[in-house]
């Protein structure tokens, strides 16, 4: 297993792909495609099992590397 997948559970162009090119990021930014799997992780976390808890940290983790991408073409531009 790669370190894309214990991170994230999907590489990182699955995550552009998925997330940063789908249909809620064009609709409505990738602001609330981060707030949306900080969600989802938020309430992974009430199920309290260990699947559910390392799902929840792959959204973070997906969240994270989404914002650092947002922070990259920021400083870029």
């Amino acid at each position: 297993m790669t370190d894309e997948i214990k991170c994230f559970g999907m590489t990182t162009d699955q995550i552009r792909e998925q997330y940063m090119n789908g249909i809620t990021a064009k609709f409505t930014g990738l602001e609330m495609v981060v707030m949306g799997l900080l969600s989802d992780a938020q309430e992974l976390q009430t199920f309290g099992n260990a699947q559910a808890l390392d799902q929840s940290r792959k959204n973070m983790n997906i969240a994270k590397y989404i914002l650092s991408e947002m922070l990259e073409a920021k400083e870029a531009a």
